[in-house]
């Protein structure tokens, strides 16, 4: 079946196999930058305890209503 297409339609069957095969994304991963980490601050951390004993006490807002909020309900 290659052997039948025109040039133009062989590229474009090459690139749409590369897509599928994921190459361009495992090229991008690959040319990415290393973002370095940063330190997190005091008022950071104090952010994220409030937020762990927020959960721990239940207060979470449970998944299943942050799909539904946003239409995203199974």
């Amino acid at each position: 079946m290659l052997d039948q297409l025109e040039p133009a339609q062989f590229t474009a069957v090459a690139h749409l196999l590369a897509v599928l095969a994921g190459e361009p994304l495992r090229d991008a991963l690959a040319r990415a930058p290393v973002e370095e980490e940063e330190e997190i601050t005091s008022e950071t951390a104090v952010a994220l305890d409030r937020a762990r004993s927020s959960l721990a006490r239940g207060e979470g807002i449970p998944h299943e209503d942050i799909l539904r909020e946003f239409g995203l309900s199974k």
